[in-house]
């Protein structure tokens, strides 16, 4: 009888494909079609009223589960992969279908599986309070095929409240931090902080960097030579460098302007302005001497390994008459934005000159000066001789110091005095983040992930967020919990290939808190 059982909820399970045509069959028939749509990552008494009261409305049952791929609750999620979420929930006996749905949300499926009516939990019924905004997408598809939306109105819990009270699903540096921000912040307020931030004006300055990506295979080593040959496999290019920044920003900020330099020959203008949000304006200008930035990486396609990489760059100064345009320029336009967020990259755009202007002019000056293999002990932020937030890694920090073994919490003490820096954020790689406030202190973030998949642009996803959260006057433990957040996401982002958005932030926020 056991065994039977399990076969049945087996025969339950199946592709998206095949239960169009079932669905065809059976509305022939002129059965009333009911579908659920999840990601059911714990299944609770909450799922099982749910689905039991969705059953009550008609004669067959289909539930679609979201693929972990586009599960977005952020990293450790979904803790269980979609053939088991799937075939936990063909286990439960009202539900008489089941499968796994192509896309991140349930609009396509509902358009090929017609029900006559589609169901969602009471949590939806409040229309502002739904993070991803599409349960109007949902309810509009559903009316576009003849049918209806319903909201059940049974006992309901949180899968994200249980996962985090009962599984260990962060390291126990991050429950223990995590246990005590609960008690100061709930999700909604975080998630209300960063929504406030829309109405910022944001001016990104930095170096435009073209960011490849070419995926090989090794073959092995030469017979002749002493090297490793490798298979060309395929290609990715990314906007890097002030371009990610302006676009990390954009999702969280209403207006961005991004003031950046390429090389007048070759300048990939036209790919440049094709990858730049909407909400994103740019002033470009252009140099004779040297060529826009190209980083051109060789990775295992496997394994998503650098092997080495290229550089396309000249790292000397402006010439003087195009500094001084540049100058000119944000002597006029910076003062018309609330921050100035810098993306310095230390490969010659940005002089003392227009680092003077940016101090005297800017109403709010965000810093990061970056340390890379062509700038080592060059590119130091002791040059800003005026910041309101800084923030840079534990390497940067202790370049600028000159100092390699000091505790993190005196260099950071040490140069906000000698500056006047009044808010510091140093990150830290695997160890989180250490933030400072001059009317707060030290408050250590731990990491939020331990999955890495590329940690290239997360620093910049770090600061183009918690630059505007600076701004906005929020305390520093929320600031390096938010940055934490997003250097979590960013870092299974390959590349530059999309920015942190604001949806899977919040739902990773609720996650967190939840």
């Amino acid at each position: 009888m056991q065994l039977a059982s399990a076969i049945a909820a087996c025969d339950k399970v199946t592709t998206l494909e095949d239960l169009e045509r079932i669905t065809g069959v059976l509305k022939y028939e002129g059965r009333a079609i009911v579908q659920c749509h999840g990601v059911f990552d714990l299944l609770h008494p909450g799922h099982i009223r749910h689905l039991e009261a969705a059953k009550r409305l008609g004669d067959v049952l289909l539930v679609t589960v979201t693929p972990d791929e586009h599960v977005n609750k952020g990293p450790g999620r979904p803790v269980f992969n979609h053939r088991l979420r799937a075939e936990t929930i063909a286990a439960i006996q009202c539900v008489d279908y089941v499968a796994v749905n192509e896309w991140p949300t349930a609009v396509e499926a509902i358009r090929r599986l017609r029900p006559d009516v589609y169901v969602k939990g009471s949590d939806y019924l409040a229309r502002d309070e739904d993070l991803t905004g599409k349960i109007t997408d949902e309810e509009e598809a559903v009316l576009s095929v003849g049918g209806r939306i319903h909201f059940t109105n049974e006992i309901t819990f949180s899968s994200t409240k249980l996962l985090n009270d009962h599984f260990a699903v962060y390291p126990e540096a991050s429950h223990s931090f995590l246990r005590s921000f609960r008690n100061k912040y709930s999700s909604n307020q975080i998630i209300q902080m960063l929504k406030d931030l829309k109405k910022l004006k944001v001016l990104v300055l930095g170096e435009a960097i073209i960011d490849e990506y070419h995926y090989c295979r090794a073959m092995g080593k030469s017979p002749k030579e002493n090297i490793i040959t490798t298979k060309y496999l395929s290609e990715e290019v990314f906007a890097g460098g002030a371009l990610a920044a302006a676009n990390h920003a954009a999702g969280f900020c209403g207006e961005v302007h991004v003031v950046t330099c390429v090389g007048a020959k070759d300048s990939k203008e036209t790919f440049i302005r094709s990858h730049l949000k909407e909400n994103v304006t740019m002033e470009l200008f252009k140099r004779a001497d040297a060529p826009t930035v190209v980083k051109r990486r060789f990775v295992d396609a496997d394994f998503l390994t650098k092997m080495f990489e290229i550089c396309f760059l000249e790292y000397h100064h402006l010439p003087e008459d195009l500094e001084t345009d540049v100058s000119t320029y944000l002597k006029e336009r910076a003062p018309q934005y609330d921050l100035v967020l810098v993306n310095d990259f230390g490969h010659g755009f940005i002089g003392q000159r227009i680092i003077d202007v940016l101090a005297e002019r800017s109403r709010f000056l965000v810093v990061n000066t970056q340390t890379n293999s062509a700038n080592v002990g060059f590119n130091l932020v002791t040059k800003y001789p005026r910041a309101d937030y800084v923030c840079i890694d534990e390497p940067e920090m202790r370049l600028a110091m000159g100092d390699r073994f000091s505790d993190l919490e005196s260099l950071a003490l040490e140069l906000s005095s000698f500056l006047g820096y009044e808010r510091v954020a140093v990150t830290c790689g695997h160890r989180g983040s250490l933030v400072y406030g001059k009317d707060e202190g030290f408050t250590m973030v731990p990491i939020f992930s331990n999955r890495v998949v590329d940690r290239i642009g997360a620093g910049d996803a770090y600061l183009s967020v918690t630059g505007p959260c600076t701004l906005a006057g929020y305390p520093m433990e929320v600031v390096g919990f938010v940055g934490n957040a997003v250097g979590a996401l960013a870092v299974r982002i390959i590349g530059n290939k999309t920015p942190v958005e604001p949806v899977p932030l919040f739902k990773f926020i609720t996650a967190l808190l939840g």
